[in-house]
């Protein structure tokens, strides 16, 4: 009796050690799976690549369901389609979407059909109820018409069988998309199985995750992307102030990448320690798009000058119909010394000769004149010390016109005629040139993020130069970081080349490279990066884009 009884307590003590064994090992397994889960929530949590982030969804629901292949959805924002964002199979090795170079090349699911909901597939179904689907064999289905699985198979030899379908709820428990997971597989024999109940409750856990990150992450790269977008468009409208420099910032970004991509390239010389991360990247871009931002506050008159005596219109229209009139007050001075003169001695042939003379001479003058200064109002004239003090003595001359006399050229026609090269006049050179000091204290009022700060002095120094005669700082050498120095010679080279200037013809791609060879020579811009964008053909590989063919001579 006493031998059953003891039999009878050890078998209890089995059973019962048995069973604390299995409730600590699911203890252990549950600990484990929300440890896990927690891990994967702070890492979905942590990406803010959207792209990167659905990869990682999928990913992380299928290993935790060791399902063969799975796919995520995006409900549209207009809500009337289900958009296939991911699809990953591990039986026929595909990627497709995320990350991925190759993109989803499967139609969008429609949430209506006939204007009714689409309840007949079940990743709308779901997407519609909120309800998640687990389906042991969907061949064995006819809750659902799973012709798309069918087809898919046939196309690929693949088998569908075990799905579940699960809702993606953001934090206001809106659908935003849907997680479908196919073929959960024995992890001993691995034999299709259906998806275990155990399962909805941690994939319905990480979907709600996974969609709250989503929507942060999706927040975020609307909130780029809107920045972007108004960036662009600040960029747009100070082209648009100017009929010559339309693409001139899109250019300039192109090239300032263009260079920046040709340094990370580098593995010698003196780029061979550079190498510009993403953000960093990121950081020149904006920079770039932004190296013009103080030409809001430039005068267009200035900007589109394209002769000396331009403002709000070419005023040598007013000194020609100026001097026509001074045309007239001499011949009038002359008529009336013919009318004394007849009146005098009407036989006076030789003292009437004389008069049409020094009439026809004094209208030669005048003419000669009028040539003179609208020679002298085009910015390609350079004007000599012999060529401003004939300014000067026509400035001094006057005409009277109803009891006042009257200068040829009034002070302020003269100041701006008398500019030796190109076509403005020092106040108005310092009005272009404060656009520079205008673009870093209108990006210093922007709040950039902390992996952005540099950004307004990287805009604002793309008119530095090496020995410090730039502007608007006077930098010089170590004290311009390189992106500046990107920023100035991508500025020099695509104002150089421009094609749609009506102020100067397109200049030849050899003479463009002249120039800047003389500009490393006098230390104006940077050598290094010159070399780069030659001996990488940079300025072929731009030439070929956005110059005519006719500019494109051999160097």
């Amino acid at each position: 009796m006493e031998s059953g009884a003891y039999s009878l307590d050890k078998r209890l003590n089995h059973l019962l050690e048995t069973v604390i064994t299995e409730v600590k090992l699911y203890a252990e397994n549950q600990i484990s799976q929300i440890k896990r889960l927690t891990q994967i929530g702070t890492a979905l949590s942590a990406e803010k690549n959207v792209n990167s982030l659905l990869d990682m969804i999928v990913e992380e629901a299928r290993k935790i369901t060791r399902a063969d292949a799975g796919s995520l959805y995006i409900v549209d924002p207009c809500a009337k389609n289900l958009k296939f964002a991911i699809l990953q199979n591990d039986t026929l090795n595909t990627r497709w979407g995320g990350t991925s170079i190759t993109s989803v090349k499967l139609p969008p699911i429609p949430l209506e059909q006939d204007e009714k909901p689409n309840y007949a597939n079940v990743a709308s179904y779901v997407a519609l109820t909120g309800q998640p689907v687990n389906i042991p064999d969907v061949y064995e289905s006819d809750i659902f018409d799973f012709t798309g699985p069918r087809t898919y198979d046939v196309s690929t030899g693949y088998r569908s069988k075990s799905m579940l379908v699960m809702p993606m709820k953001n934090h206001e428990n809106d659908i935003i998309g849907v997680l479908q997971l196919l073929n959960a597989l024995d992890p001993e024999c691995r034999e299709i199985i259906p998806f275990s109940g155990e399962y909805v409750d941690l994939i319905a856990s990480l979907a709600s995750q996974a969609a709250v990150a989503l929507t942060n992450a999706q927040l975020i790269q609307d909130l780029q992307d809107l920045f972007y977008s108004f960036i662009k468009s600040i960029a747009m409208a100070i082209d648009a102030k100017s009929p010559y420099t339309g693409g001139h910032v899109r250019r300039v970004v192109d090239l300032a990448l263009m260079l920046a991509a040709g340094i990370n390239e580098t593995h010698d010389g003196p780029f061979a320690g550079v190498c510009f991360n993403e953000d960093e990247i990121e950081e020149l871009r904006l920079a770039a798009w932004m190296h013009d931002v103080g030409k809001i506050t430039t005068p267009e008159h200035v900007i589109d000058k394209s002769t000396k005596l331009e403002t709000i219109f070419d005023r040598i229209s007013l000194i020609e119909t100026r001097f026509d009139l001074i045309g007239q007050t001499i011949q009038n001075k002359y008529l009336q010394e013919k009318l004394r003169l007849l009146a005098a001695n009407p036989d006076d042939r030789v003292g009437l000769s004389l008069l049409d003379r020094d009439l026809a001479e004094a209208l030669d003058v005048l003419h000669d004149e009028k040539l003179f200064i609208a020679a002298c109002n085009a910015p390609a004239e350079s004007l000599n010390p012999q060529k401003v003090t004939r300014l000067h003595e026509i400035a001094r001359k006057s005409y009277e016109l109803n009891g006042e006399r009257l200068p040829y050229l009034a002070p302020d026609e003269l100041h701006h005629l008398a500019v030796p090269r190109g076509n403005l006049t020092s106040e108005e050179r310092n009005l272009i040139e404060n656009h520079a000091e205008m673009t870093i204290k209108i990006l210093h009022a922007l709040p950039f993020p902390k992996k952005f700060a540099r950004v307004p002095e990287f805009a604002g120094g793309h008119h530095e130069k090496l020995d410090g005669s730039g502007y608007p700082r006077g930098l010089k050498g170590d004290q311009l970081p390189l992106q500046a120095r990107i920023m100035a010679i991508a500025d020099v080279f695509e104002a150089l080349t421009a094609r749609d200037r009506p102020y100067k013809p397109p200049m030849r791609l050899s003479q463009a490279l002249d120039i800047l060879r003389y500009m490393t020579r006098d230390n104006h811009i940077d050598p290094d990066l010159f070399r780069l964008l030659v001996e990488k053909k940079l300025h072929r590989a731009y030439a070929e884009r956005e110059l005519n063919p006719e500019q494109i001579d051999e160097e």
